[in-house]
C-alpha cells in the first residue's frame, strides 16, 4: 500500500494546485496530442483463429493476464469511505474470480457472438481489452495527468496519481477503464469529497515489453490468434489477411485510430448487433473519435481558471457595492 501511494510529489502538487484554483470543476490540465506514429507497436487479433479456448474453464489469455496481475492492486480499506455526493462505491475485491467481463481484476475477456450471416448462425470469439488508441482522449483530458500514451503505443494509468474520478471511462467510447474504490492517494487527501479509488485497465504488459517480451495474453494464446509487432508491419498484415479471407477490419479508424486491429470473417456491424453489451462488456460499433475536438479545448481549459477568478471577483465586488448602498 505504501508503494502504491508513494506519490511523485511534483505531479501531485501540480494537480492539487490546479484543483484548488478551479474548485470543484475541471482541473487545469492542458490537453496534449499523443498521436501514435512510426516505430510504435500494434496488435493484430485474428478472429478466424480464436476459438475462445472452449476446452478450458477460463480462456488462456484471460488466465495468463489474471496470473501476471495478481497482487498488482493493493487491498482496499475496510470500510470503504462513502463519497459525497454520489455515494457510489465500486468494489470488485470480493469478486476477483469474474472472467466474463472487464473488472479491475480482469483486464481482458473473450466475448462469444452468435451472429446471423445470411440466415445462418456463425460463432465468433472476440478477445476484448483496451484498444490503446492513437490519440486517446482518456489521456489528453485526464484531470490529474495520470493517463499517458507511452512511446511503444501503450496507454497506461499511473495508480500513484489516479484519484478514481472515472473521467477516462466517460471519455472512452468502449468504457474500458474499470473502477476500484478504497485504494489510492485519495484516501490521504479528502476520501469522502475528492476521488473514489483508482481506475484500472490493460497496460499491454508494458513491463514485459520493456524486457523485449510479449504481453502475457499474447504469449499464452494456444492458437496464435494475437500478434504484436511494429505498427506498420502489423497493419499491412491485417490488410492482407482481410483481403485474403474477404473479411473486415476494426480498430484502424475507430476513435480516430488505435493500436489494436481486429480481422473478422463477419462484418463488425453484424457482430455488434448480436454481442451482449453492458457494463464491462463493450460493443463493436463503428465509433468516431469521442472527443474529436479535444485539441481545441486547450484554450478553454486554460481560460477556465481566469473565468472562475473573474466571476468570483465580479460577484464579490457586486456584493460589496450592494452592501455599501444599504449602509448609505
Amino acid at each position: 500500500m505504501k508503494k502504491m501511494i508513494n506519490l511523485n510529489r511534483r505531479l501531485f502538487l501540480k494537480s492539487a494546485t490546479a484543483s484548488a484554483v478551479i474548485g470543484t470543476g475541471a482541473l487545469l490540465h492542458v490537453p496534449r496530442r499523443a498521436w501514435a506514429g512510426e516505430g510504435k507497436l500494434a496488435t493484430l487479433i485474428d478472429l478466424t483463429r480464436c476459438d475462445g479456448c472452449r476446452d478450458l474453464e477460463v480462456p488462456a489469455c484471460v488466465a495468463a493476464c489474471k496470473k501476471i496481475k495478481t497482487g498488482s492492486i493493493p487491498e482496499p480499506v475496510d470500510p470503504i469511505p462513502i463519497p459525497f455526493p454520489t455515494r457510489k462505491v465500486e468494489d470488485w475485491s470480493k469478486k476477483r474470480e469474474v472472467s466474463d467481463r472487464l473488472t479491475p481484476y480482469n483486464l481482458i475477456f473473450v466475448q462469444k457472438v452468435d451472429a446471423d450471416v445470411d440466415g445462418r448462425k456463425q460463432t465468433v470469439f472476440i478477445p476484448r481489452r483496451c484498444m490503446h488508441c492513437d490519440n486517446p482522449a482518456c489521456a489528453t483530458l485526464c484531470p490529474f495527468a495520470s493517463n499517458h500514451k507511452h512511446p511503444n503505443g501503450a496507454v497506461m494509468i499511473d495508480p500513484d496519481t489516479c484519484f478514481g474520478g472515472a473521467k477516462c471511462k466517460t471519455l472512452c467510447p468502449w468504457e474500458i477503464p474499470q473502477w476500484q474504490s478504497g485504494i489510492g492517494v485519495y484516501l490521504k487527501v479528502l476520501p469522502t469529497l475528492m476521488g473514489n479509488g483508482i481506475m484500472v485497465k490493460c497496460d499491454l504488459c508494458n513491463d514485459l515489453l520493456r524486457q523485449g517480451k510479449k504481453p502475457a495474453c499474447i504469449e499464452a494464446c494456444p492458437r496464435q490468434a494475437m500478434t504484436i509487432g511494429p505498427r506498420g508491419e502489423i497493419f499491412a498484415r491485417a490488410e492482407e489477411l482481410a483481403k485474403k479471407i474477404g473479411g473486415y477490419l476494426y480498430g484502424k479508424t475507430e476513435n480516430g485510430g488505435t493500436s489494436t486491429i481486429y480481422v473478422s470473417p463477419v462484418a463488425f456491424d453484424r457482430l455488434d448487433a448480436s454481442v451482449t453489451k453492458g457494463s464491462g462488456r463493450p460493443g463493436l460499433g463503428s465509433v468516431k473519435r469521442k472527443m474529436e475536438k479535444t485539441d481545441g479545448l486547450g484554450k478553454v481549459v486554460l481560460a477556465t481558471p481566469a473565468i472562475g477568478i473573474a466571476a468570483g471577483a465580479f460577484a464579490f465586488i457586486s456584493k460589496r457595492k450592494n452592501g455599501l448602498k444599504r449602509e448609505d
